[in-house]
């Protein structure tokens, strides 16, 4: 039987004095579609940057892999667990087609130039993404649902077992919205890639994932399946305002419904 691809065992993290996450424990299966949502403020982002050692610290009590995250090196670690954040508008300057070869970092020196297979995987995420009808266009001239997928394939490019993915969806439209969550479920469902997806979209969490985890205050408050977090005591835990929820017409699962401001 296979391990755990994520573990977190009593796992906190304090920065500048400050307790970010507190007392995290909760195991993630090979391939599962985990949600993650919470107030802002929560720790959602803080997370994802300790899984991916962008926060320094000990990382005693996270494993991947079977393995403590303290004994991987950098380039071992991106073999592992690749990472989109937030998109923060600063652009590099590279096609795309550039960029997404820069992904392929944990498998290159900088006096190799990249290889057959190297190639070859770019070409495979190029076109597993739709990317590969503007692969000679620079990065700037995208619109941002071309971008995110952009940001996707380079993820991809490093072959990883795990993908982080904070918010990948803020500020596009529904159509290009739809487009990147289905990206994302067949990237999950066809390729076996584990993934870990920030939102604040409570339906989108419940209709996408397997399971979902919800922080609230930088503790975990809630870890487990769609139909238990869609009650009307438990989202009211999580975000301390009372929720509306209507049957979805299609799958008959409860969803929120846009109820009075707070």
């Amino acid at each position: 039987m296979n391990p755990p691809i994520v573990e977190f065992e009593h796992f906190s993290f304090v920065l500048e004095g400050h307790m970010l996450l507190s007392d995290i424990s909760l195991s993630i299966d090979p391939g599962e579609f985990v949600s993650i949502i919470g107030p802002n403020g929560a720790g959602k982002t803080t997370l994802l940057k300790c899984l991916e050692r962008i926060h320094h610290t000990s990382h005693t009590g996270i494993r991947i892999a079977g393995k403590s995250l303290a004994a991987y090196s950098q380039r071992e670690l991106a073999r592992v667990v690749s990472y989109v954040p937030q998109a923060d508008g600063v652009l590099p300057l590279f096609t795309v087609a550039e960029f997404i070869m820069m992904g392929r970092y944990p498998y290159l020196s900088p006096c190799t130039p990249p290889g057959k297979h190297d190639k070859a995987v770019v070409a495979e995420v190029l076109e597993l993404t739709g990317t590969a009808q503007f692969s000679r266009r620079h990065l700037a001239t995208l619109s941002g649902g071309e971008r995110q997928r952009v940001f996707i394939a380079a993820a991809l490019a490093q072959e990883a077992r795990i993908l982080l993915l904070d918010e990948p969806d803020v500020f596009l439209d529904p159509c290009h919205q739809s487009e990147i969550h289905g990206l994302l479920s067949r990237i999950n469902r066809e390729r076996g890639v584990t993934v870990l997806l920030i939102t604040h979209d409570i339906n989108l969490a419940a209709l996408i994932s397997g399971r979902i985890l919800a922080l609230k205050k930088g503790s975990l408050v809630y870890w487990g399946d769609p139909e238990g977090l869609m009650q009307e005591d438990v989202l009211f835990d999580i975000y301390g305002k009372p929720f509306v929820f209507v049957k979805h017409p299609s799958i008959g699962k409860n969803v929120v419904v846009t109820d009075a401001p707070c």
